[in-house]
């Protein structure tokens, strides 16, 4: 089995789960035919970027690509109230809610045209630089590259 296949039963496997989700328990609804081990090895691997999401989805787009074609942005958080705080999981603010959130933060890109919308792009804020905050010199995060920049 290819890696890219190990992809598509994982990622089937994440989005009809309801409860927790392992190697192990993928492994066992596959009745063994794939050993959790050589799942931990697929998600231990080369970590996947928006250039390997936009190699893989570019044949799908040409074929589907016109002139009234839309690129839809949309900057998102994954709300985690209750996780220890880190570059990734940290502060940011929630301009539909008009407040700080603690959570994840993630840019995406979706192609739309003819009725059909695929992803090409995706990208995790991490906030890795921290500063003394001039008015109440609290520490604070910040990502060295501005959202606009991605």
């Amino acid at each position: 089995m290819t890696n890219d296949e190990i992809l598509d039963l994982y990622s089937d496997y994440l989005i009809s789960s309801f409860g927790q989700t392992t190697a192990t328990g993928l492994s066992a609804l596959l009745g063994g035919q794939i050993s959790h081990d050589r799942i931990r090895r697929f998600l231990a691997g080369p970590t996947q970027t928006s250039v390997d999401l936009w190699q893989r989805v570019t044949p799908y787009i040409r074929a589907i690509q016109r002139d009234d074609g839309i690129l839809i942005l949309d900057d998102s958080i994954s709300e985690k109230p209750y996780t220890d705080e880190n570059d990734i999981i940290c502060w940011h603010y929630d301009h539909s809610l008009d407040r700080m959130i603690k959570g994840i933060n993630f840019l995406t890109a979706l192609y739309h045209c003819q009725e059909s919308s695929l992803p090409v792009g995706v990208t995790i804020i991490a906030k890795t630089e921290q500063y003394s905050d001039k008015k109440d010199g609290k520490q604070k995060r910040r990502s060295p590259i501005e959202k606009n920049t991605y």
